[in-house]
């Protein structure tokens, strides 16, 4: 079998029962990617091969490095050297020497303590939209992520990610990394000026409080997920006004916050 864009075809032995298959399966391309801001290496990201670009301004915005695409100056990837090199119009920033600090906080008014990273303090934001949702529209949208994902059903090795409105995807990606596939869908809605405030995401993984917190740097409003949130996404999710759609599969759903985005519940 052909393997598909980043993927890299392996030889496997299948066991089924009593018979043994000697045969050949794609496998996910896992690469290494560090991104060097203004000259100071920033950070080293495992990613999926693909949308380089996409996933380093994803990822600069939300960590609150760059608001706007016009704040970088250059960006070049050299996907063979796994180097993406950055330079920001105003050289280096506060939010850029605060990355990866931690900040002690008492968490969303429930008395327990949580490690923030000192930018998502900053950068996080409540969310206060009107958009509204059906159960149907849930249902269908985590049904077209499902039909997307093709790299998934071949090798089980990646997660997948969408923004939806109007009953249709309007951009999709995938990484072997949960945070990257909203890097990479952030990144590709800067770049090519898509709004993100009237738009659902779909995701097909776990929503822990990163997550949660990716879609409030992203100012949207409702998540589905294929699979489950967290007690600490949950809580966050309250707090940013998000709402949580978990185990959006097939005809069921649950929502978990905010429900007043879905119609009838």
């Amino acid at each position: 079998m052909d393997a598909l864009k980043g993927t890299s075809n392996y030889p496997v032995i299948k066991i089924r029962g009593q018979e043994i298959i000697n045969t050949e399966e794609p496998v996910v391309e896992e690469i290494p990617l560090t991104i060097y801001l203004n000259g100071k290496e920033l950070v080293t990201m495992l990613a999926a091969a693909g949308e380089e670009n996409y996933l380093a301004i994803g990822f600069l915005a939300t960590e609150g490095i760059i608001q706007k695409v016009e704040d970088i100056k250059t960006l070049e990837v050299d996907p063979g050297k796994g180097v993406i090199q950055v330079t920001t119009v105003s050289g280096e920033i506060a939010a850029e020497k605060m990355f990866l600090k931690r900040y002690l906080t008492a968490c969303c008014g429930k008395g327990r303590s949580a490690f923030y990273f000192v930018n998502d303090v900053l950068t996080a934001k409540t969310v206060a939209t009107e958009l509204i949702i059906t159960p149907d529209e849930v249902m269908q949208y985590s049904g077209l992520l499902e039909e997307a994902s093709e790299t998934f059903r071949l090798t089980g090795g990646v997660h997948g990610g969408a923004l939806a409105a109007d009953g249709q995807l309007i951009c999709w990606s995938q990484d072997i990394g949960r945070h990257n596939v909203f890097d990479k869908l952030y990144g590709r809605c800067l770049m090519d000026g898509i709004s993100t405030v009237d738009k659902v995401l779909i995701f097909s993984g776990r929503v822990s409080s990163e997550i949660v917190l990716k879609v409030s740097k992203m100012n949207i409003s409702v998540i589905i997920a294929r699979s489950a949130p967290t007690t600490l996404a949950l809580d966050m999710a309250e707090e940013l006004g998000i709402t949580v759609i978990g185990f959006a599969r097939g005809q069921r759903l649950n929502i978990y916050s905010h429900p007043e985005r879905v119609v009838g519940s």
